[in-house]
């Protein structure tokens, strides 16, 4: 990726695009090739029906002709939408709906092996404690560090660490006091949460008794969304605001101040992804249907920062998610379509 002090537009002819049957919004890249297919990289989308039965699928991604396959006998049936970001690693994690959906979000973790040629069901892991009630689960992420946990949050303002090599719950923390929204992890046993209550809140599972409060939101309750730690450098997070254009950066050594705070987009802000390979670009996309990717400075100038470059879509994008095995490439989800964007 190519530095620059102007704001830049992607080209219309670095863009490929794959248009689903239905609408569109959980969307992961594979962490490794495709078996068999060094120059294939494997993509799972999933549908946003707004009914019980919903798919994913696996696409195939190849480098060298830039074109999609796909694969009938390698989609599911899902119950409810899937997660707004599904998780290709050995298996295939899909979780829930996200926060702001409106169909009921589902309550339990669901992991699939992809094999060559199929998809075969594993597990489904619930953390209910009764048999009455289900608490929907709002997010997770996959611990890349130690690929056995998988760490989920709910409604019911808690987030559970599980070790899926044993099908068992490792922890459960009651994390926030409402839901809570989204979960990321940053080293083996931290991971960071967002709320509704506004917060962002560190825990480490050395002591699960206490955690760190780094950001409140400036208006009271005003909820975050999605939570995004930087891969490159754990200094730094990113989050969003519920019905507002800005990405804040945040330093964890400066509790409660943002870094900075990015405000060019002209609505609302939906999917935030940290490039994989660098510890200053990330990318934002929202309802003014621009995919804007920023080159953070060390000092912000008086009138703010700009965008290095930008992407528009024909439609809102709901969603967006930047490849680690190929970072020349973030996909965006908008309407029924799935777009790689070559940066």
């Amino acid at each position: 990726m190519e530095n620059s002090n102007q704001e830049s537009h992607l080209r219309s002819d670095n863009s490929i695009t794959y248009e689903s049957p239905y609408p569109l919004y959980a969307m992961a890249f594979s962490s490794s090739p495709s078996p068999n297919h060094n120059h294939h990289q494997r993509i799972a989308v999933g549908s946003f029906i707004e009914e019980y039965s919903n798919r994913v699928e696996i696409l195939s991604f190849d480098l060298e002709t830039l074109s999609f396959k796909t694969h009938p006998t390698l989609s599911l049936d899902h119950p409810y939408p899937p997660p707004s970001s599904c998780s290709i690693q050995p298996l295939l994690p899909l979780s829930a709906s996200p926060p702001t959906s409106s169909p009921p979000p589902a309550t339990f973790l669901r992991l699939w092996e992809v094999r060559e040629s199929s998809v075969e069901p594993i597990s489904v892991l619930n953390n209910s404690k009764t048999s009455e009630f289900f608490a929907p689960l709002t997010s997770f992420d996959w611990n890349e560090i130690e690929p056995k946990r998988i760490g989920t949050c709910s409604i019911d303002t808690t987030c559970t660490i599980w070790d899926i090599e044993r099908g068992a719950v490792e922890t459960q923390l009651i994390a926030h006091d409402k839901e809570v929204h989204d979960i990321a992890w940053g080293e083996a046993r931290v991971f960071a949460s967002v709320s509704a209550d506004g917060s962002v809140r560190i825990f480490d599972l050395r002591d699960k008794e206490h955690s760190t409060i780094i950001y409140e939101s400036p208006q009271p309750d005003t909820p975050l969304l999605r939570l995004a730690w930087n891969k490159q450098d754990l200094r730094y997070m990113a989050t969003i605001l519920m019905d507002s254009n800005k990405v804040v950066i945040l330093d964890i050594r400066s509790p409660t101040m943002p870094v900075a705070e990015l405000e060019r987009h002209r609505a609302s802000v939906n999917a935030i992804a940290w490039a994989p390979q660098s510890c200053r670009h990330i990318c934002s996309a929202g309802d003014d249907a621009q995919a804007l990717i920023w080159d953070l400075p060390t000092v912000a100038g008086p009138n703010g920062i700009d965008p290095m470059s930008m992407y528009s879509a024909t439609a809102e994008i709901n969603q967006l998610q930047w490849s680690a095995a190929q970072p020349d490439w973030i996909a965006i989800a908008f309407s029924s379509k799935m777009q790689l964007l070559k940066v």
